[in-house]
């Protein structure tokens, strides 16, 4: 069984970690209703991804 021979210390243990901060979503505006909204994805406000009308939404 591998077992550590010594201690790992604070500094060594947190430079090992130091690349797994988490980062912001990248977010847009929609050009239509300016919703903000995921990149490349349909907005659920209005239904158009990239000025094409995908998802037809009824009025109520």
């Amino acid at each position: 069984m591998a077992v550590p021979a010594r201690k790992v210390s604070k500094t060594r243990g947190a430079t090992r970690r130091a690349h797994m901060a988490l980062s912001a979503k990248a977010t847009t505006k929609c050009p239509k209703c300016g919703a903000v909204i995921k990149s490349h994805r349909v907005c659920k406000n209005c239904g158009e991804y990239k000025g094409t009308k995908v998802i037809s939404k009824e009025e109520e």
